[in-house]
């Protein structure tokens, strides 16, 4: 029998606390409707694992806390899925990889105990891009349908994106109220975008990093996903423990266009984006063009050198302190995806960077880029935030509307465009949203909206992001079928 994605009655966490409050809903109602939604959309390969159980005793220890009168925490009745490369206590932790298929961590990663000590319902571990390592989501492992990789919300032909593919795609499918990702150069963004949700990359270091399977040290962070940027900043301020949110006044909002970033752009998204700034000038926005950020060109000397050589190290020393003691050897001899393969085999293990001409040792270049690059990349985001007189910078999160799901997908071309716009704020350390725009006239696939705003200003940047979905249309709820 075929069952739709239908729109879920509660889409934001204050409605549906109300509604718990009002008696017209129970918790056990809404994880056995999430649960069941999971059930139908396993053709989608969004879950490594579910916690059917567990999650339906906290169901009925919530509901049981409400009938007694106990107040409700930030998140009673909340559903939370998790990416498979965060650690939370007693559920396998793969980073879609099978070599780390039998990890089970004894204990949640501080960004999980977090939102489970208020109140969040754990629903299960969601696939991913293997170990994090691309922007599809086109992995073979662990799925749990016939399809090959993980798959969007609103066409399962097409992919979910990368890496945090499961989280982004089960929010937006409404299997689960919202969702922890990570980010390293895009992947709390670009899945996001692909499929319709609302997601917040954290200023670098701003977030607890103990508990999660790595790439790279210095720009690998956890990230909340939802619906909306108002469920958003609330995870993110229990996360931090800072709920403040200043108004945000539209009419002296200025916000920064950098021109290479709206480049390559396919219809949709053009068409998607001359709405935004059409209804963010009506509202008395300030754009201001840049013709010549130099944003892009100061990333491409250090995005690639800084992520390829730090994975080495990072992942060498997770293993032994974190991890399931094994050798590094041994996971890359269990990689599934050919794409990820390659990556550990020709350039990580070896610690060379392909060149023009052949390769070259990784550690000098990685000097370089620590010591002049990227402080030359965040000194021009801080020209360019104070010549213009900037409260962000704004840009389609993607190129292109998902692509579709084919084992090709994952080629290079394909994958620059997907993440030309997102890997410089990684680099920068900056906060950075992801706001679901419109869908496209002809693909009728999300398109999503980034803003980039200054380093250890999260929560500003989060009211701006509040401020500015509240000007665009809400996204249906995905309509294609859950069940083949």
């Amino acid at each position: 029998m075929n069952q739709a994605i239908a729109a879920a009655p509660y889409t934001s966490i204050q409605s549906m606390q109300q509604a718990l409050l009002n008696g017209e809903l129970t918790v056990r109602q809404l994880v056995a409707d999430s649960l069941q939604r999971i059930h139908a959309g396993a053709h989608l390969n969004l879950f490594v694992s579910v916690d059917a159980d567990a999650a339906m005793a906290a169901a009925d220890a919530a509901d049981q806390a409400i009938q007694a009168g106990v107040e409700l925490l930030p998140l009673t009745g909340v559903t939370l899925v998790i990416k498979d490369n965060i650690h939370t206590a007693n559920l396998p932790c793969t980073a879609g990889c099978p070599a780390l298929a039998d990890f089970i961590p004894d204990a949640d990663a501080p960004v999980v105990k977090r939102l489970r000590d208020q109140g969040a319902i754990i629903l299960g571990k969601t696939n991913m891009h293997e170990l994090a390592f691309g922007a599809t989501g086109y992995n073979t492992s662990f799925n749990t349908g016939a399809l090959a990789g993980i798959r969007n919300a609103y066409d399962a032909e097409r992919i979910a994106g990368g890496s945090s593919s499961g989280s982004a795609a089960a929010v937006a499918a409404r299997m689960a109220m919202v969702a922890l990702g990570t980010d390293t150069g895009g992947s709390m963004r670009i899945p996001p975008a692909l499929n319709g949700c609302a997601s917040l990359r954290p200023s670098s270091g701003r977030y607890p990093d103990r508990g999660m399977i790595p790439i790279s040290h210095s720009r690998d962070t956890a990230g909340p996903m939802a619906l909306t940027m108002t469920d958003v900043a609330l995870l993110d301020g229990l996360i931090c423990d800072d709920q403040q949110l200043e108004e945000i006044d539209l009419n002296s909002l200025r916000l920064g266009l950098p021109a290479g970033f709206w480049a390559n752009l396919d219809d949709d998204t053009r068409m998607v984006m001359q709405d935004v700034k059409q209804r963010l000038q009506q509202a008395g926005v300030t754009l201001v063009e840049i013709a010549d950020s130099q944003l892009q060109e100061l990333n491409e000397k250090i995005g690639f050198p800084v992520v390829f050589h730090e994975a080495f190290d990072s992942m060498v020393e997770y293993l032994a302190t974190q991890g399931p003691q094994l050798t590094l050897e041994q996971l890359v001899a269990g990689i599934n995806s050919p794409d990820v393969k390659a990556c550990y085999e020709q350039i990580i293990l070896p610690r060379q960077l392909p060149t023009a001409d052949g390769s070259t040792a990784s550690g000098p270049v990685y000097e370089w880029a620590m010591n002049s690059g990227k402080p030359a990349l965040i000194s021009r985001y801080e020209y360019l935030f104070g010549h213009y007189q900037l409260d962000a910078l704004i840009f389609p999160t993607t190129a292109v509307v998902a692509p579709k799901a084919v084992p090709e997908v994952s080629s290079p071309g394909n994958f620059d465009l997907l993440i030309q716009n997102t890997e410089p704020a990684a680099s920068a350390g900056l906060p950075a949203l992801q706001i679901p725009a419109g869908l496209g006239l002809d693909s009728g696939m999300p398109v999503g909206l980034e803003i980039d705003g200054q380093r250890m200003q999260d929560r500003r940047l989060l009211a701006i992001g509040i401020a500015i979905q509240a000007l665009l249309e809400p996204l249906p709820a995905p309509q294609q079928s859950l069940s083949r």
